[in-house]
This record gives structure tokens, C-alpha cells and sequence, in this order.
């Protein structure tokens, strides 16, 4: 008992030196290297107790992670690390306790097309290691800090929806947890409209943001929620609209079809604020794509009705406007529109340099303003093809376009041959066109690899290859639900029943 106590006391009293040693450091860090350094000692025992519980509670590891997706881009938010490590630390931490709990592991769900497709586009930006066409040498970082982004992302986001979305009861708490993500990304919006910025938000837009998002001398405002700017927010709400709309239509439980959406509809309505002519296109290629995934007459006529007249209105009447999101939503059809020449003419220059780069400029960050390429490192791309073309060549785009088309490919004939149970038909075939619709948001806009769009659409196509793999348990899940609805419905009827004869005989 008494070598208990002092076993015991020994702990504690290690604990306070080990505490006491970390105050000591931590001062010293706020003297000598300033706040940031002193801030990270300090979080260093919180980082420790986190990892701890991540252990015992990994499913609360994986929400963190995708809340934590969603609100990494908040203005009001200021971090002293890079804004992207700490959804790359979550990553890495939950593939971690994946791979340490061996029998649990379903690595055989990660053999597939779109794996195979990422490791091809990864090996390839890996090669970009190599690649000196600025003549700048061997850079290990500025590499490693480009190539996390543009490739090593989208493995993590691949490896941990697919290890971790392995139930029917995991995937419906994901849906609800990305529609709740997604309903106050529209809140937020409407809050902006209504009461105004924060002082954070207020100073982004009056200093980088003011010549994009204020426009038409000030009578245009531009909305961003709780995105990095209006663009990656509209054309994110837009296809996750896309895919909430499709889960609504095709959900057999009424609970989650009226949340479904509602969801929806107020994504598509928080697109419109945001000014984002692309978000327009967005939304009809998602829903077009629906057309011949939805395998049902039924749902291709009255989709291909909505969107010719939605395209109809937009491109040949003057429908709405009076309304300023709406007029700018239809300078999208204008082909002498002044923003879509200035990006005409910005791609004619960059087609004279890439001729003599065939592997592009490199993914290092920064160029020398006396380099030849400086110009090329520094010019907006616009898009986010137009972005990995500058860095990678028209080697790297020509993989990245045929890697991403065989994937896509893979999940829709997942939709349309391997799944026959309509419902998780349906999420397959939302999670595809949403997919869609972002990829040719990526076409217009510099927004695939922006937060929070590229874990959670990346993350989605992968939880396409997962559906077969977890069909049967939905299948059961979903006939107990329904079983478990007509039984209360039938309980309440023999209660009103019962009650409308106690009445007629009480009258009587």
C-alpha cells in the first residue's frame, strides 16, 4: 500500500516538474523568439491530451477534422502555423490510429481506380522535384510546401473517408454533419447581408478583397461566409447544393429527405450573394450529370425541364433584373464580358512561355523578379487548371485532366451498375455530380485544393467506391427504419381509432 503512495506521489510530482519545465521554456520562448513560439509551448500539453483521446475516441477525431475543414478559412481566425497543417495534422493522426489498429483495418476498400489515379498524380508532382526550368535549383521545401497541396492532399482525403466512412450509421452522420457545415455557411451569408461584417471580415474585404468583391462603385457587394472569398464560397455552395438536392429527391426516410432539402434549397439560395458567375454553370453541370445518372424517366424529364428553362431565363430574358446578384449571375452568358477578356489575353501571354516549358515552371512558391518565368509565377491564373498547367506543364495537365476523368469514370459506373438500392443510388450519384460541379468550378476559379472543397468533394467521390462495400447494412438499416416509421404510423392510427369510438360512445 505504501509503495502505491509513493508510486503515486512520484507521478504527480513529476507531472508538476514536467508542467513547471514547460512554464520555464515557455517564458523564455515569449522573450527571446516573441508570442507565436510562446503560444505553441503552451499548447504543446493540449496537443498531448488530444492525441491521448484520439486513441480511445477516433470517430471524434474525424468530425474534428471536418469541422475544423470548414472553419480554417474565418477571417477572425489567426493561427501561428500555416492555415493548412492543421487539417493535415488530423490527416496524418488518423491514418495513424487506422493503421496501428490492425484488425480493424479495411484497407482492401482502398484498392481501387481513383487510389491508383491519385498515386499516378502524386508520383508525378513528386517528380516535379526535379524539375529546374527557373534554374533555381534543388528546393526540398518550397517543393514539399506546393506538392502537399496540389497532390499529397487529395491522398489523405482519399485514404481517411475511405477507412473511416465504413458504416451506414457513420455515412448518415457525416451527411448531417456536412448539411449543419453547409446550413451556416447560408446563415452566415444571410448574416452578412443583413448585419453587416465582422471588423476581421470588414478589414479583408476593404484592403485584398476590395477589387474583387466590391464592385459597380460600391453598390455590389460580393459575399464570402465563411470561405476564403466569394468565388470558392459560391461555386462550393453551389455543388454541394447539387448534391443535397439529389439526396432529398431520392431518400426514402422523410426525416432525412425534408432535411436534405432544405439543405439544398438554402445552398442554391446562399450562391446568389456571392456574385460567383461561374457558381451558375456549377450548378446546371451538376444537375445535368444527374440526368443520366438517375437511370429514371421520371427524374431526367422533370430535371431537364428546370434546367433549360433556369438556362433559358438566365441567358435570354431579363427576368430578375432588378436583382444585382441576378444581373451579375448573367454576365456569365455575356461573351464580350470585360473580366473574360482580360483573362483571354492573360492566357495568350502565358501560352509564349509554356511553349519552352513542357514541364512547367516548378512547384516552388517563389520566383526571382529577375528570373525569366517571374512573370508566369506572379500572374493570376483564374483557375485552377490554368494554376497546375503554370506548374506542372502541359505534361502535368494532360495527368491530372485524364487521373481525374478515369476516377470520376470509376464512381459513376459504380452509380449506375454496382449499387441497386435507390437511396445510397442516390447519394453515389449526388456525391458524383457534386464532384462535377466543382471540377468545372476548378475550370473557371482557382478553387479545387482551396479549403474547405477539396477534402470535402475529394472525400466524397471516395466515399462513392465505399457504397458497394457497406450496401447490404444500408439496405438493413434503412428497411429497419422504414419498418420502425409504419409502426409508430400504425400505433398512432389504433390510438385515433380508439379514441373516435370512446368518443362515439361517450356521445351516445
Amino acid at each position: 500500500m505504501n509503495t502505491l503512495r509513493t508510486t503515486s506521489s512520484s507521478l504527480s510530482g513529476g507531472r508538476v516538474i514536467i508542467l513547471f519545465l514547460l512554464f520555464i521554456l515557455a517564458i523564455y520562448e515569449l522573450v527571446t523568439a516573441g508570442f507565436n513560439a510562446f503560444a505553441i509551448i503552451c499548447i504543446l500539453p493540449i496537443g498531448v491530451l488530444f492525441v491521448i483521446t484520439s486513441f480511445k475516441q477516433r470517430m471524434f477525431t474525424f468530425w474534428l477534422l471536418c469541422f475544423t475543414n470548414y472553419f480554417i478559412q474565418l477571417k477572425d481566425l489567426t493561427l501561428p502555423i500555416p492555415m493548412s497543417l492543421p487539417n493535415e495534422m488530423l490527416e496524418l493522426l488518423l491514418l495513424a490510429l487506422a493503421f496501428m489498429d490492425v484488425a480493424e483495418l479495411k484497407l482492401e476498400r482502398t484498392l481501387n481506380v481513383m487510389f491508383a489515379c491519385l498515386l499516378i498524380w502524386s508520383g508525378y508532382c513528386t517528380l516535379e522535384l526535379f524539375n529546374n526550368t527557373c534554374n533555381l535549383g534543388l528546393n526540398v521545401g518550397g517543393w514539399y510546401t506546393s506538392a502537399r497541396l496540389m497532390a499529397f492532399q487529395l491522398v489523405y482525403a482519399f485514404l481517411v473517408f475511405s477507412l473511416y466512412i465504413s458504416s451506414p450509421e457513420m455515412l448518415k452522420k457525416y451527411l448531417f454533419l456536412w448539411g449543419a457545415l453547409a446550413l451556416f455557411a447560408a446563415f452566415w451569408v444571410w448574416k452578412q447581408q443583413r448585419f453587416g461584417f465582422t471588423n476581421a471580415e470588414n478589414h479583408w474585404i476593404q484592403t485584398r478583397g476590395r477589387s474583387t468583391h466590391i464592385l459597380q462603385g460600391g453598390s455590389l457587394i460580393r459575399y464570402f461566409s465563411i470561405y476564403s472569398d466569394a468565388a470558392n464560397f459560391g461555386i462550393g455552395i453551389a455543388s454541394t447544393g447539387v448534391a443535397f438536392i439529389i439526396f432529398g429527391i431520392t431518400s426514402k426516410i422523410k426525416k432525412l429527405k425534408y432535411y436534405f432539402l432544405i439543405t439544398g434549397i438554402a445552398c442554391i439560395w446562399a450562391m446568389f450573394p456571392s456574385g460567383t458567375r461561374t457558381a451558375t454553370f456549377c450548378l446546371g453541370a451538376g444537375f445535368f450529370t444527374y440526368i443520366f445518372l438517375s437511370k429514371s424517366i421520371k427524374i431526367a424529364i422533370p430535371f431537364t425541364i428546370i434546367f433549360s428553362l433556369s438556362f433559358f431565363i438566365l441567358a435570354f430574358t431579363n427576368i430578375g433584373q432588378g436583382n444585382q446578384q441576378i444581373r451579375r449571375m448573367r454576365t456569365a452568358f455575356d461573351p464580350n464580358d470585360a473580366s473574360a477578356s482580360v483573362r483571354t489575353i492573360n492566357q495568350t501571354a502565358m501560352k509564349r512561355y509554356m511553349k519552352e516549358a513542357p514541364w512547367g515552371i516548378g512547384l516552388l512558391n517563389e520566383v526571382p523578379t529577375n528570373n525569366k518565368y517571374a512573370y508566369m509565377a506572379t500572374v493570376p491564373p483564374d483557375s485552377e487548371y490554368v494554376f497546375i498547367w503554370i506548374r506542372t506543364g502541359k505534361i502535368g495537365i494532360t495527368v491530372f485532366l485524364i487521373t481525374t476523368i478515369i476516377m470520376l469514370i470509376g464512381a459513376c459506373w459504380i452509380v449506375l451498375f454496382r449499387i441497386k438500392s435507390p437511396s445510397l443510388r442516390g447519394i453515389g450519384a449526388g456525391f458524383c455530380c457534386a464532384f462535377v460541379s466543382q471540377q468545372l468550378g476548378g475550370y473557371g476559379n482557382q478553387v479545387l485544393m482551396q479549403f474547405p472543397n477539396c477534402l470535402v468533394f475529394y472525400g466524397g467521390l471516395s466515399i462513392v467506391y465505399v457504397l458497394p462495400w457497406i450496401e447490404q447494412e444500408w439496405i438493413e438499416w434503412e428497411n429497419k427504419k422504414l419498418a420502425l416509421i409504419e409502426e409508430k404510423k400504425r400505433i398512432k392510427k389504433e390510438k385515433r381509432e380508439k379514441s373516435r369510438i370512446k368518443t362515439w360512445l361517450s356521445w351516445k
